[in-house]
C-alpha cells in the first residue's frame, strides 16, 4: 500500500514515499527533497553466514550522473567504480547505524542509496542518511533505531541548517551530526579553524534538528513498519567463557594484554590461543567460537582495568600522550618531507609540487567543483602491522582517512593567487598501532612547510578514546588511544586543528551514543593534547614554512595578459605556445582571464617564456629595441622572429650603415640580432632597423 510523509525541514519540503517503488526488498524508502530524489532500501539474507565473526553489513551510495543530466566521459559509457565522495558519503552512513545492529547478528545486509536527481538546494547527502536510517526501520531487519543526520553550515557566525551547495562555498563549516533519539552517534567535520565551543553549540544545534526528524520517522515506522524478524544468535555460551577461564585465569589474561609492546602483547595471546584450542581440540561445537570467545575475554580485561583501576595497557596515565619524535627532509630529492612517529605509530609523508593544470579533475554530482588543487593520500601497507598480504589498491578505509586530513589541512593552504600550485601530499604508513590518520596530519603539515608552502599555520591531531560502564555517567575518556584501546573501546573521537581553531573532526563510536559531557570532555582533552605537540615537538622539528621551494621543485612565475590576446599566445591549433615550451622548456598555463603561469626548473628559460610571452602580447612601439632570429630572407629584406609567431620585417636599406646590394651579403638564416622600432611605415605596418639600434 502506498503512503505519503512529509515535513518541513530547514525551508524545504521533506517527502517519503512508502510502498511505491522497490517493494521486495526488505525496506525502501523514495526520498523526496526540493527535486533531490534518492531511492533508499535496506534487504537482509535469511540465514547468517557462516564462519565470520563479524556483523557483514554493506553500505552503498550511487551515483547516476543522469541525476544532473550528464553523460558518463570516456569509452565506457556506464558508471564505473565509486568515486571517493560517494566512497566518503557510504562510510558517513555506514559509521552510525553500524553499531545500532544487534551485535550478534550475522545475517548479510545491504543498504543502498541511489541518487536519481539532484537539487543543487538539498544536498543528496542527507537524504541518503535520512532514507537509510528509515528503510531499515520500517523493514523488518532487526535495528535499534531510528537515527537521523543534519549538516550543519555557518556563514557570518550564523548556523545554517542543511546548507545549500552555494552556501557551503562560503561557509566555515562543514559539519555532519549523526544522533539517535538520546545521543549524538557519530560526527564528522570540516572548519575553518572553529573555536571548540562554537563547534560544541554546532553539533548540539544539529542533535535538536535530529530529534525532529527522528519524531517524524517514528510516526512513519508506526504507520507502515514490519515486525522485526527473528534470528540466530552467534553468542558466545557462558559455558565456554566458564570452561576458559578455567584454562587461563583473568590475572593470566591481565598480564598478557597490559604490556606497551605490540608484539609482545600478539605473541602472549598467540600461546593462549594455542594453549585453548590443544584444549578443546575434541569439542567439534567449541573449537570454532575460540578465537571469537578469546577476543571478547581480552576486550572485558582490558575494559575492566581501564574503567574501574585506571590502568591503561601500556602503562600510560590516562592523559598521557606516547612518546613523540618529528623529523624533516628525511627523503632526499623530493619537494618536501617529514616523519612523525607516536609511540608505535609512525607516518612518512612526501609533498609533491606541480603546475596547477595538475589539480585533479573531478566529474560528479557536485556541479560546483570540477576539480581539486589539494590531494591527500594515505596507503596502510600490510608491513605497518606486521602481516602479510598483497597490495590490491586503496580501500573505503585508505580513503577515508585520506580525505580526513585533506579536510583538517585545506583550511591553512595559501590561495593560488598567493602560491599557483597544485599540491599533493601522500601519507606512507611505516607502522600503526593507533590513529594513523592523525599522525598523517602531523606529518602532512611538516612537509608542507619543509616544502615551501606558507600554510597559515602548523596543525596537528590526535584521537581520544572511551571506555563506559553501566550508566551515563560511568565512563572514562583516554587520550592518544593506541590500537587495543580503540578495538577494545567504545570510541574513536578524532580532533585536528591549529592553535586557532579546529580544522577537522571525526567520531567513530560502537555503543548507542555519546552526552554531551563526553563530547565537551572529548573536545577540550583533543584540545589540550593538540596544543603540546604543536609546541613541544612540531615547532621545535619545523617552525614556519620555508621561504621557498626547494632545488628539485618546479619554479612557477606569473603574469597576466589581455584576454584578448590568448588567442595569439596560443596560436593556431597550439602551434605558438608549443614552439615557447620546445624552445624553453617549460610548461605553460593560460587561464581564461589572461593569467599566465609558466612552470619550469631553469630559471634563465623561465626567463625567455615569459619575455616571448609578453613581447607577443605587446603592440609595437616607436623606439623599442628587440633581439630576434633571421627566420626569412628576401630580395628586400629580412624577417625577424622575436617570439614564435611574432616577426617582424627589416628593410635592405635598413641593415646596415653602408650600402649594401644583396641581404645575404650581411645576414644569413638563423642570425641573431637586435633591432629598433621605427613605427609604422606610409602602409601602415612597423617598421624595424638593424643599424639605429646603436644609435638607440
Amino acid at each position: 500500500m502506498f503512503k505519503k510523509f512529509e515535513m518541513e525541514l530547514a525551508g524545504r519540503t521533506l517527502r517519503v514515499d512508502i510502498g511505491r517503488v522497490a517493494a521486495q526488498a526488505n525496506g525502501a524508502a523514495f526520498m523526496h527533497y526540493g527535486d533531490t530524489v534518492v531511492l533508499s532500501t535496506a534487504t537482509a539474507s535469511d540465514k547468517p553466514r557462516e564462519g565470520i565473526d563479524f556483523f557483514p553489513l554493506s553500505v552503498e551510495y550511487e551515483e547516476k550522473l543522469y541525476a544532473v543530466g550528464k553523460i558518463p566521459g570516456g569509452f565506457n559509457k556506464r558508471e564505473g567504480k565509486a568515486s571517493e565522495h560517494a566512497i566518503l558519503t557510504s562510510r558517513v552512513i555506514d559509521r552510525p547505524m553500524r553499531p545500532l545492529f544487534p551485535k550478534d547478528y550475522r545475517n548479510d545486509v545491504t543498504i543502498n542509496n541511489m541518487v536519481m536527481s539532484v537539487d543543487p538546494e538539498c544536498n543528496p547527502e542527507v537524504v541518503a542518511m535520512l532514507g537509510s536510517s528509515i528503510a531499515t526501520c520500517i523493514s523488518d531487519i532487526p535495528f535499534d533505531g531510528p537515527c537521523a543526520a543534519t549538516q550543519v553550515g555557518m556563514i557570518d557566525g550564523e548556523f545554517i541548517i542543511n546548507p545549500t551547495l552555494a552556501q557551503k562555498d562560503v561557509s566555515d563549516l562543514q559539519l555532519t551530526v549523526a544522533s539517535t533519539k538520546e545521543k549524538v552517534i557519530m560526527i564528522e567535520a570540516g572548519a575553518n579553524e572553529i573555536p571548540e565551543q562554537t563547534m560544541i553549540d554546532a553539533i548540539f544545534k544539529a542533535h535538536e534538528v535530529n530529534q525532529e526528524l527522528i519524531a517524524f520517522i517514528e510516526k512513519i515506522v508506526a504507520e507502515v513498519g514490519k515486525e522485526k524478524h527473528s534470528y540466530e544468535s552467534c553468542a558466545i555460551p557462558e559455558e565456554l567463557f566458564a570452561a576458559i577461564k578455567e584454562i587461563v585465569t583473568p590475572e593470566e589474561m591481565e598480564e598478557a594484554v597490559f604490556t606497551d609492546e605490540k608484539q609482545v602483547r600478539e605473541e602472549n595471546i598467540r600461546e593462549i590461543t594455542e594453549k585453548l584450542e590443544e584444549a578443546f581440540a575434541d569439542n567439534e561445537e567449541w573449537f570454532p567460537l575460540i578465537g571469537e570467545a578469546l577476543y571478547q575475554y581480552q576486550k572485558k580485561t582490558v575494559r575492566k582495568m581501564i574503567l574501574k583501576d585506571h590502568k591503561r595497557p601500556d602503562g600510560r596515565a590516562i592523559t598521557q600522550i606516547r612518546p613523540l619524535a618529528a623529523e624533516v627532509d628525511l627523503i632526499p630529492r623530493v619537494h618536501g618531507s617529514a616523519m612523525f612517529t607516536r609511540g608505535q605509530t609512525q607516518i612518512c609523508n612526501v609533498c609533491t609540487l606541480a603546475p596547477l593544470s595538475e589539480a585533479q579533475r573531478l566529474d560528479g554530482l557536485d556541479e560546483t567543483e570540477t576539480s581539486k588543487r589539494y590531494m591527500h593520500h594515505y596507503n596502510f601497507p600490510s608491513y605497518s602491522v606486521g602481516e602479510t598480504k598483497p597490495s590490491r589498491g586503496p580501500g573505503r578505509r585508505e580513503i577515508g582517512h585520506g580525505a580526513l586530513a585533506e579536510r583538517a589541512l585545506v583550511p591553512v593552504l595559501p590561495s593560488e593567487d598567493e602560491f599557483p600550485y597544485a599540491i599533493r601530499t601522500v601519507s606512507e604508513t611505516f607502522e600503526s598501532n593507533g590513529s594513523t590518520s592523525q599522525a598523517s596530519i602531523c606529518a602532512s603539515s611538516m612537509s608542507l612547510m619543509a616544502a615551501g608552502v606558507p600554510i597559515k599555520s602548523a596543525v596537528a591531531g590526535i584521537s581520544c578514546g572511551l571506555v563506559t560502564g553501566e550508566t551515563d555517567d560511568d565512563y572514562l575518556v583516554l587520550t592518544d588511544i593506541q590500537g587495543l584501546e580503540d578495538f577494545f573501546g567504545d570510541m574513536d573521537f578524532k580532533v585536528a586543528g591549529t592553535h586557532k581553531g579546529i580544522t577537522a573532526i571525526q567520531m567513530d563510536i560502537k555503543i548507542h551514543g555519546l552526552t554531551r559531557q563526553i563530547i565537551e570532555e572529548a573536545i577540550a582533552r583533543t584540545r589540550e593534547a593538540r596544543f603540546y605537540i604543536l609546541d613541544e615537538v612540531m615547532a621545535k622539528t619545523i617552525d614556519k614554512p620555508r621561504a621557498e621551494v626547494g632545488p628539485y621543485a618546479p619554479k612557477i612565475r606569473q603574469m597576466r595578459i589581455d584576454p584578448a590576446k590568448i588567442g595569439d599566445v596560443v596560436g593556431q591549433r597550439g602551434k605558438t605556445i608549443n614552439a615557447i615550451i620546445e624552445q624553453t622548456g617549460v610548461k605553460i598555463d593560460i587561464t581564461d582571464d589572461g593569467a599566465v603561469s609558466i612552470c619550469g626548473v631553469d630559471s634563465d628559460a623561465m626567463e625567455r617564456a615569459m619575455k616571448m610571452v609578453s613581447i607577443i602580447t605587446t603592440d609595437f612601439e616607436a623606439g623599442q629595441v628587440l633581439e630576434g632570429t633571421v627566420v626569412s630572407i628576401k630580395e628586400f629584406g629580412a624577417f625577424v622572429e622575436f617570439a614564435p609567431g611574432k616577426e617582424g620585417m627589416v628593410h635592405i636599406s635598413k641593415i646596415s650603415k653602408e650600402r649594401i646590394k644583396r641581404v645575404e651579403d650581411v645576414l644569413t638564416l638563423g642570425d641573431k640580432v637586435k633591432v629598433v622600432c621605427l613605427g609604422k611605415d606610409k602602409m601602415g605596418r612597423m617598421s624595424f632597423s638593424i643599424k639605429d639600434v646603436a644609435q638607440e
